[in-house]
């Protein structure tokens, strides 16, 4: 019986170079214009909450409307700067995280058919060292020190789970 495949994708040479080359391009046009933060400093500037953001927005409205409300400490002209870059950050960044999220779930599946499929392979190398079939022996050898027993747990088909 054959075992249920969940994903079938492949890439062409060329979508692979496309890929690549937009992807150099998108870092290309990214290089000076983002930062790195630590991680103390990601929790130190946190993110900016759908409240604050309407707060920010607000406050831009009547900026606009009031300029000479503004305080004179208030570099205006780096705040628009700085909304209208973070307007356009923010919709690459959905967009990106998207077609992450589609990356990353796509991968999962092909890890899932990838690993089903070994254990399978395993478990026939297992039987056929078992029948003392030339050069499984070996094979299982190699393979069954990957599947030892400390700190793991088995999956219900004798197997040691492992993390694919």
């Amino acid at each position: 019986m054959a075992l249920e495949n969940l994903i079938s994708v492949s890439f062409t040479e060329d979508e692979l170079t496309q890929l690549d080359t937009h992807l150099a391009g998108i870092q290309q046009v990214l290089v000076g214009k983002t930062v790195n933060l630590t991680t103390d400093q990601r929790q130190q500037y946190g993110r900016i909450a759908n409240q604050n953001k309407l707060i920010v927005d607000k406050a831009k409205n009547y900026m606009e409307q009031h300029p000479n409300w503004v305080p004179n400490f208030l570099d205006k002209i780096e705040f628009d700067k700085d909304y209208s870059a973070r307007q356009h950050i923010e919709n690459r960044v959905q967009l990106l995280e998207n077609l992450s999220q589609q990356l990353i779930d796509t991968k999962t599946l092909l890890d899932h058919d990838n690993y089903t499929n070994a254990l399978s392979f395993y478990r026939m190398i297992r039987f056929l060292a078992g029948e003392n079939e030339p050069g499984a022996q070996a094979v299982y050898s190699d393979m069954k020190v990957l599947f030892s027993k400390t700190g793991s747990k088995t999956n219900g088909n004798g197997e040691n789970e492992t993390s694919a």
